[in-house]
């Protein structure tokens, strides 16, 4: 029978078995999305949803590792396995939907209308959140040695609050477009067929998710190891696995990939230049 053990009998990593029944039920919910996204980013050819299916992916091995811990809880491989892919997920949810904003404003002609240069928007929010990522990502794996724990805590805090200010600055961005598109509408906005407009609003949703999620874990890291949240395992499910498995549903559901503008390479371009500073693409036409 699995019990409680304590890292070189004498760190525990956990304040109680991590729920193997509620591990295994997001583990398979999480892969169910991933193959979906997975299957439409390929059938669609929208590559710049690539970094959705990542955070998918992401859940599902961070789900992975607490179904582990839960046999092998002085294991601190799986202990920073889902500290840190859990951590970082929403961070590749939100490069997705950075992008679907940009797509939004293309296919509706509505360039003049952004108040940040069309050919940085992407770039503006997904080096950030990728900053955030890395921040958040390498900060995690801290939280497993006894004496850097509150290093890694203050370091994670500052990640999800950089997160929290780029999804805050997205909403101005996204907020003041929409306006100034609702008092000067272009002639696309009219007579386009792509769902625009559902799209816009998905993403509005999507991403007060995932700021609400990151609010739940900046308190959690703030209260510390033994603080509430990371001794009460339903906060974790409340509070962060529930709303980002519904926002891998309405990201499927409503998929940006049929707002289709005739700029898929630019994208890409983007999302590569973004992701690597050694990246380097020549383009022939």
């Amino acid at each position: 029978m699995a019990k409680l053990e304590a890292y070189k009998g004498v760190y525990y990593f956990w304040a109680f078995l991590p729920s193997q029944p509620a591990s295994i039920t997001f583990l398979f919910l999480f892969l169910i999305t991933t193959v979906l996204h997975c299957w439409r980013i390929y059938k669609l050819r929208t590559w710049f949803c690539a970094s959705f299916a990542v955070g998918c992916l992401s859940e599902v091995i961070g789900f992975a590792g607490r179904v582990v811990a839960y046999n092998h809880s002085a294991n601190m491989g799986a202990y920073l396995v889902q500290a840190i892919f859990l951590v970082i997920a929403p961070a590749f949810f939100a490069a997705s939907i950075y992008m679907t904003l940009t797509r939004i404003i293309r296919t509706v002609k509505g360039e003049h209308l952004s108040i940040i240069r069309i050919n940085w928007l992407s770039r503006t929010f997904v080096i950030g959140d990728l900053i955030s990522l890395n921040v958040q990502s390498g900060a995690s794996g801290l939280n497993s040695t006894p004496k850097l724990t509150q290093i890694g805590e203050y370091i994670v805090v500052a990640g999800l609050f950089m997160q929290l200010i780029l999804l805050g600055f997205f909403f101005v961005v996204a907020t003041i477009f929409q306006r100034r598109l609702a008092k000067h509408p272009t002639p696309e906005s009219y007579t386009t067929n792509k769902p625009w407009r559902q799209t816009l609003y998905m993403i509005y949703v999507a991403s007060t998710l995932i700021f609400g999620r990151s609010v739940f874990r900046v308190v959690e890291y703030m209260q510390g190891h033994d603080g509430y949240s990371l001794t009460h395992e339903w906060t974790l499910y409340t509070f962060d696995a529930v709303p980002m498995f519904v926002v891998t549903i309405i990201f499927w559901y409503w998929y940006p990939g049929y707002v289709q503008p005739d700029v898929d390479d630019v994208e890409r371009i983007e999302l590569a230049n973004s992701g690597s500073k050694f990246a380097r693409f020549r383009w022939s036409h």
